[in-house]
């Protein structure tokens, strides 16, 4: 290194107080000597340090001669810890070893989580397995990098070790080991980890008990998570975020939302996960008003926009049937992550739009900024199934089957596909694609072509379809029903009658149907020909009224939707009792003129009670949004989204 770079790295070393002739008196020609200040290769290692220069700084570390001692291996790894930079940090460990420098517990640990941080994390397990003296930090790093990388088996093995070994785990190791206790036999581990964090009383730590309460919900235990969640002395945003989370991760939309109601009249400060989180649970519960509520408040709070709100965003009002506004937020992103496409994708593909799905995706490939992922082509496929695209569809799977996007079709591409070919009547073709699948057939696609077949009354691999899930899954009801309904469409009630008598031989219980609207912020749940709402009697008055109205202006019931052996008086009035129709007649009668109709059903919606919301559409000048478990509807002066093709 040159003189005058010495002497600029002392002006920055020294005040600008320090006596200038001080300085100059300590000079001889071209040589640097010090006498009262600090070693020169010290005060240029910090400052080559503090000004980002590493490169320059590990010249100076190599320098002949020069003693390096712990506050310059310190600064070095410090440095390299920042930047990631893998090659610098590695010469500075080689350093170590060639210089015989006995580095201490604490620059031992300083290695493991650089390595960790360039995620090299064999290089970082080297360092903790030789090093001949370990503290908890060292094996809670190691045990982090393994967790946050998503090696689950590694941590929990390595936390066994540590628990063998003469060093006790801290609330920081605890918190963190439990990050990994997912799965079967890591929820099992879990539990026992929950006890020793109780033997040791721990757990009314905040972290301990935030990543306690996670672990639980994470594994479906909600009661549990809860448990934790209200035995913690204090909380903070994390610990109230993970419980929202898990209730809203759970679908138990209207539990999260109340418990945030709670929360924030508790004084909780929310953070833009916690909004993210509430904002799942709104787009479950299809609350657009709240969820507006929910947008604004983001904005008066100037929280910064980060990738995962804005998407949580774009799904909320998508699934709330407003895809002005999911598009409008997609457009305005300054950055876009995989997810953010994926979102808008699926938006589109649920709402029936399979134009709008292709030419997103062709936007996405000519950007050429992000990769498509599995999601993504899951996204267009399905898209194009529920758009009656299934040309293009096929070309879109033939183009992933050649490798175009890189991403290889697995089994849900391969339902996809047969999905997109039974929607579209071609029942054989759909069967003979799964017969030379490379995977076994699962459950769910089984059940898609059972599905086509009932739609496309064909009995013949229908009923061979049915029997083989029955095998498969005998504690499904909704298998049964299909094949119920397959056999009733064709009039074979003894078969009808079978079905339904194995259903209650093996104590399967068919989920009910249900469909609710919100008014108010309220929600009002109906089920079929449900009399336990306040306004019964008005909305069965309205029912009739309607019934004779829409008969006048062309609607004739479907019957074939009633799969009882009944005479046709007693189907149609089977027909006026399902829940989409009681839900539509309360929201006439509940607001004004030409507002709009939000319904949503837990279940498919049925051929009649589509026909029937086209009619309200239509007579009453109203936009009407039904959402089933499958897809969206948005019909518009009594014609719908979906063109009759669902």
């Amino acid at each position: 290194m040159n003189l005058l770079r010495k002497l600029n790295c002392l002006f920055h070393y020294y005040p600008k107080s320090a006596p200038f002739s001080s300085l100059i008196s300590s000079f001889t020609t071209h040589q640097l000597t010090l006498t009262t200040f600090p070693p020169d290769s010290q005060i240029i290692l910090t400052t080559l340090c503090s000004n980002g220069q590493l490169k320059e700084a590990l010249i100076e570390m190599a320098a002949p001669g020069l003693e390096m001692k712990f506050e310059s291996y310190d600064m070095l790894l410090n440095a390299c810890i920042k930047k990631r930079a893998f090659r610098e940090g590695q010469r500075v460990h080689a350093h170590m070893i060639k210089t015989r420098y006995l580095a201490p517990v604490y620059l031992r640990n300083r290695l493991i989580i650089f390595y960790s941080k360039c995620d090299r994390l064999r290089e970082a397990r080297n360092v903790l397995d030789e090093m001949p003296e370990k503290n908890v930090v060292s094996w809670t790093a190691m045990i982090s990098a393994y967790s946050q990388r998503g090696f689950a088996t590694e941590a929990l093995d390595l936390f066994l070790e540590m628990l063998r070994s003469v060093t006790e785990p801290n609330e920081f190791t605890f918190a963190t080991v439990l990050s990994s206790c997912t799965g079967t036999f890591g929820f099992e581990l879990g539990r026992q980890i929950h006890s020793l964090i109780i033997k040791r009383t721990l757990d009314t730590h905040i972290f301990v008990g935030s990543s306690l309460l996670d672990m639980y919900a994470k594994a479906g235990r909600i009661h549990e998570a809860r448990e934790v969640f209200e035995s913690l002395p204090e909380r903070d945003v994390v610990s109230c975020t993970a419980i929202i989370s898990g209730y809203a991760q759970l679908g138990l939309d209207a539990e999260a939302l109340e418990l945030f109601r709670r929360l924030n009249l508790e004084g909780m400060s929310s953070n833009y996960v916690t909004y993210a989180s509430v904002l799942t649970a709104l787009s479950g519960l299809a609350a657009l008003d709240l969820g507006k509520q929910v947008h604004n408040h983001v904005l008066r709070c100037k929280l910064p926009f980060y990738v995962v709100l804005q998407n949580s965003l774009i799904d909320m009002y998508s699934k709330c049937g407003n895809l002005i506004y999911s598009r409008r937020i997609f457009d305005n992103m300054p950055e876009r992550t995989v997810i953010s496409w994926n979102a808008m994708l699926v938006g589109y593909s649920k709402h029936g739009m399979g134009r709008e799905v292709v030419e997103l995706y062709k936007l996405m490939r000519n950007e050429n900024k992000i990769k498509p992922d599995s999601v993504t082509l899951l996204g267009v496929l399905s898209g194009c199934s529920h758009g009656g695209m299934e040309n293009v569809g096929l070309e879109i799977f033939e183009e992933m089957v050649n490798g175009k996007d890189g991403v290889e079709p697995d089994i849900e591409h391969y339902g996809c596909v047969v999905d997109l070919l039974g929607r579209a009547g071609r029942v054989e073709e759909a069967f003979e694609f799964i017969k030379k699948m490379p995977f076994e057939p699962t459950a769910a696609l089984w059940g898609s072509l059972l599905g086509a077949c009932r739609v496309h009354s064909n009995i013949d691999i229908g009923e061979f379809v049915g029997h083989r899930l029955l095998e498969i899954e005998p504690e499904n009801a909704g298998n049964y029903v299909i094949l119920s309904n397959l056999y009733a469409s064709t009039g074979r009630w003894e078969d009808v009658r079978m079905v339904r008598d194995l259903m209650l031989k093996k104590a399967v219980k068919k989920e009910p149907g249900k469909s609710w609207i919100e008014l108010d912020q309220t929600h009002h749940s109906f089920h079929a020909s449900d009399r336990s709402h306040p306004r019964r009697e008005e909305v069965f008055a309205k029912m009739k009224e309607l019934s004779i109205k829409f008969k006048e202006a062309g609607y004739v019931p479907d019957l074939s939707c009633v799969l009882h052996d009944v005479d046709e008086e007693q189907k149609e009035k089977i027909l006026l009792g399902h829940s989409e129709k009681l839900a539509l007649t309360f929201g006439l009668i509940s607001t004004s003129d030409r507002a709009p109709l939000r319904v949503i059903k837990n279940l498919r919606i049925c051929v009649d009670c589509h026909n029937f919301a086209k009619f309200v559409s239509k007579i009453y000048m109203r936009e009407v949004y039904l959402r089933d478990k499958n897809r969206f509807h948005h019909i518009s002066m009594g014609v719908c989204s979906c063109g009759d093709y669902w």
